[in-house]
């Protein structure tokens, strides 16, 4: 005798794919709502309002005057030099942030003696808040008792110079604080993914006669390259959106900087005058 079995019902959806658990979105929803509520709407209301005459402060009725607040800007001169020096600030400190913290990824990856302090003081950093990191390198860069100038007067490279006045030096200056405030979060990053890399992929690349510089090409990159993709493109983002370290450091822009009330009479006549003379990008430095 033999038994009948009743033929299986299709399934529904694509072939090879599980069925969609649409009591998921439940569990999803308290953390879902605050975003919604707290980024997304602000977010949108925010381009809403980019297209009415709505002011800050202002409390008439709005209107909507479509893309003329747009019109306006691509001939404001004064936002594209901002924009200009944005870009500069965070490709300037964004590329060398990222090489540095490689190398000290790789140097910290390394079984090396002391290892574990090497680690605790690369992340120290990243335990200072902004304005302390930018109160202490102004002292730094201080034109009068600085260690930079100091150091420098020592080797006989120079007698002191103003680096946050002066509109040659103020970028570069500040963009060396941001790669030295930026580092360790990168070089933890970095790290995570090379712990996660097999050594037996060394091993075998070291065995079939790799150097350094390939068994990095092949073996190390691929493996951390999803990792330094996404590190590099968040220290973009949070590069040009912050200014927070700029504006302690240069008081808003290189002329704007006050001098130290400890400098000499010089060096005040100088940083008075450097303010004095118009700069068609100073504006661009004040948020």
């Amino acid at each position: 005798m033999t038994l009948a079995t009743a033929p299986k019902r299709p399934t529904r959806g694509r072939p090879g794919r599980p069925p969609a658990d649409h009591g998921a979105w439940f569990l999803v929803l308290p953390a879902l709502i605050p975003i919604l509520v707290l980024s997304v709407g602000p977010l949108l209301y925010g381009i809403a309002l980019a297209f009415t005459d709505s002011q800050s402060g202002r409390t008439e009725p709005t209107q909507w005057i479509g893309a003329l607040n747009f019109q306006d800007l691509l001939h404001d001169t004064l936002f594209w030099d901002s924009f200009r020096i944005g870009l500069l600030w965070a490709v300037g400190v964004t590329v060398p942030q990222f090489l540095l913290a490689l190398g000290l990824a790789l140097l910290l990856n390394q079984n090396l003696r002391f290892r574990w302090l090497a680690r605790a003081l690369a992340i120290i950093p990243l335990a200072m808040p902004e304005v302390v990191v930018g109160i202490m390198w102004r002292l730094v860069y201080h034109p009068d008792a600085g260690v930079l100038n100091e150091t420098l007067a020592d080797l006989g490279l120079g007698d002191g110079k103003d680096w946050l006045t002066g509109t040659g030096t103020a970028l570069l200056a500040v963009i060396v604080v941001g790669v030295w405030a930026g580092m360790p979060q990168t070089t933890v990053a970095l790290l995570a993914g090379l712990q996660n890399t097999p050594r037996e992929l060394h091993e075998a690349a070291a065995m079939d006669g790799a150097g350094a510089w390939r068994r990095f090409r092949t073996v190390t990159w691929p493996a951390i390259r999803p990792v330094a993709l996404a590190i590099t493109a968040l220290n973009f983002i949070w590069n040009f959106n912050s200014f927070a370290l700029v504006y302690v450091l240069t008081q808003g822009a290189p002329a704007a900087a006050p001098a130290c009330p400890c400098s000499s009479p010089t060096k005040k006549r100088s940083a008075t005058a450097s303010s004095a003379t118009p700069r068609p990008w100073a504006a661009s430095w004040s948020p």
